[in-house]
């Protein structure tokens, strides 16, 4: 599993801390890009995870599968693993991590449903919500996922790594997902030098993300304003703060304790150096389906139904569609 490039001093830590006779893990990552990358890197360097790779993107597929996956910036490794696009080549899998596109979640659980089957458990590090809803309705036991982890792609195969964060995890209660379950994947992932915590009710983690992304990825999609940049003018610091109150709103109605204010992580990703576009605007810019269904239209949605005003989540929804409408050359 392991290749022969030099790791960071994380490899030997890990290693020191696993027992060598220790039962193998098998662990599927579904989506294998930035955030799936930096997931499945870390796992693969520990000698008792098989990590597999789902992975749909040709030329990412191709990359990871001749040179193995990269990670430059926070942590500076390259590490070969299991990577296919057909998901009947996988074998049965004790843990799923979800790092699609939220678009693709429907699509990805259907052709990986039975990888998972009987006590497997799909934890979804993904934006939004609605995900882990699409997963479990392929009958598999499900984890809430949400992170403040950054990374992007520099090229197929290659992740650009910004830097460690905390990955909170915890059970989707429908699913019925035994809490158990869910410390035993932070343990494997706090092993391989990741950063997780495991929590009973991983809801106010999951809302805490869901508003700071309403804000800024957004924002600065519509704007095509940087992070830092969107933060200091202030009209769109402004229009940060308006979005932020509504979603937690929201939040308190539904009673959810967030976990965290967003304005701090929007504090702390504008003090970060560099101009980083935020996922949205970079879909933006390639005319890619985007997740605003999952954020801003998922908290416009749960608003109306039970009675909280929603209007600044449901326009800049709506103005996201108008944007994505016209790539189709409308005209």
């Amino acid at each position: 599993m392991l290749s022969s490039h030099t790791f960071d001093s994380k490899k030997t830590e890990v290693r020191n801390q696993t027992p060598e006779k220790e039962l193998s893990v098998r662990i599927c990552i579904v989506g294998c890009g930035a955030l799936g990358s930096v997931i499945a890197a870390h796992l693969a360097r520990l000698p008792e995870v098989e990590v597999y790779a789902y992975e749909v993107s040709p030329s990412q597929l191709c990359a990871i599968q001749q040179h193995g996956v990269r990670l430059s910036g926070a942590a500076e490794f390259t590490v070969k693993l299991n990577a296919t696009s057909n998901p009947w080549e996988i074998p049965r899998c004790d843990f799923g991590i979800f790092a699609t596109k939220s678009q693709h979640t429907r699509v990805a659980a259907e052709q990986t449903a039975h990888i998972f089957s009987e006590s497997g458990a799909v934890c979804s590090v993904q934006n939004g919500l609605g995900n882990e809803e699409i997963i479990a309705e392929q009958g598999n036991l499900v984890v809430r996922g949400a992170t403040t982890l950054a990374a992007h792609l520099i090229a197929p195969g290659h992740a650009g790594f910004e830097f460690y964060s905390t990955l909170w995890i915890g059970p989707f209660e429908p699913s019925g997902t035994p809490y158990p379950r869910v410390v035993q994947l932070a343990e494997i992932m706090n092993r391989a030098g990741l950063e997780v915590v495991a929590l009973e009710d991983a809801r106010g983690a999951q809302w805490t993300k869901l508003i700071f992304n309403s804000a800024v990825n957004a924002v600065g999609a519509l704007t095509q304003l940087h992070h830092g940049a969107a933060t200091r003018f202030a009209s769109t610091a402004a229009l940060y703060e308006a979005l932020l109150e509504e979603g937690e709103a929201v939040a308190k109605a539904l009673g959810i304790s967030l976990h965290g204010d967003p304005r701090e992580m929007i504090a702390e990703g504008a003090s970060k150096p560099g101009k980083r576009k935020v996922s949205m605007l970079q879909d933006v810019l390639a005319q890619r389906p985007t997740e605003v269904d999952f954020v801003n239209g998922a908290i416009a949605k749960r608003g109306e139904q039970i009675g909280v005003p929603v209007p600044l989540n449901r326009a800049l929804w709506q103005l996201m569609k108008g944007i994505e409408y016209s790539w189709t050359d409308p005209s």
